[in-house]
């Protein structure tokens, strides 16, 4: 498990699957890590598999808060230059599909295609994000866990058998890290730039989802001239967790119907 040294930052990445493989990017979700990843890689086994490690999560390094869009945006691009990938497949969930959505505005070189994934051009409002950015400075994480997992798995959250995991790795993520990745959500609204994309995606939504609901996600994807959109029923936020067969064979069907698996 490398991790990347920048001037600025260390960044912790994996790279997996065939030197030869069509290239495929997974951004994971604020409060977790690329580890959320490890059970959708073996439906991608003919895949180039970039997994990165967001700034403030997993074994990145954690710079004080608040973080801009931008910075985030850039921290994928230069690992995808470290590793010298284009035309990739870019998986976004949730904060990683903002980043995604950035990424294919600024190098639409590196990005061949998206998967939006519980993901919108805008995710809440900025007072929102804000009440749970104090809540954590007072309290740490563990004062915004309950809610959180009923956002992720809906109201039946506490008899999910994916939540204890979920919930131990939002408890685990540093707080600076997560109130500077939640600042970033809350000053981003990429509704103009992601209306002018012009790239296959593929959008995809929890039934249960309470962090961006169906419609949320629905509604981004018609930015999107030619999008395609999955409902995933009986799963929440984290549908790779909850529905991971369902959850695998949308991304590799996908990826096969625009011929890069």
């Amino acid at each position: 498990m490398p991790l990347i040294f920048f001037p600025d930052l260390r960044l912790n990445a994996e790279l997996s699957g065939p030197a030869d493989g069509p290239p495929v990017v997974l951004l994971h979700a604020l409060g977790t890590s690329l580890r959320i990843w490890d059970g959708v890689l073996p439906h991608l086994p003919g895949n180039r598999v970039l997994t990165i490690d967001m700034r403030g999560h997993g074994l990145s390094d954690v710079p004080p808060a608040p973080y801009a869009m931008g910075a985030l945006i850039h921290d994928a691009e230069r690992v995808m230059d470290h590793f010298a990938l284009r035309d990739a497949v870019v998986v976004g969930l949730s904060i990683g599909g903002l980043i995604a959505q950035g990424l294919a505005t600024k190098r639409l070189d590196l990005v061949r295609a998206m998967v939006l994934s519980n993901a919108a051009a805008r995710i809440g409002i900025a007072s929102q994000w804000q009440t749970r950015i104090e809540a954590v400075r007072t309290g740490g994480l563990a004062a915004v866990a309950d809610a959180t997992m009923e956002r992720w798995f809906g109201r039946l959250w506490r008899d999910q058998p994916a939540m204890p995991a979920f919930r131990d790795l939002l408890l685990r993520t540093d707080p600076e890290g997560w109130c500077g990745a939640a600042a970033a959500i809350a000053g981003t609204d990429f509704y103009t730039p992601t209306a002018a994309l012009r790239l296959p995606t593929l959008a995809i939504a929890g039934a249960n989802d309470g962090s961006t609901p169906p419609d949320l996600v629905r509604e981004t994807a018609d930015l999107i001239a030619g999008s395609r959109f999955h409902l995933i029923r009986g799963a929440g936020h984290l549908p790779m967790a909850e529905r991971p067969a369902e959850y695998g064979s949308a991304i590799a069907g996908f990826l096969k119907e625009i011929g890069h698996g």
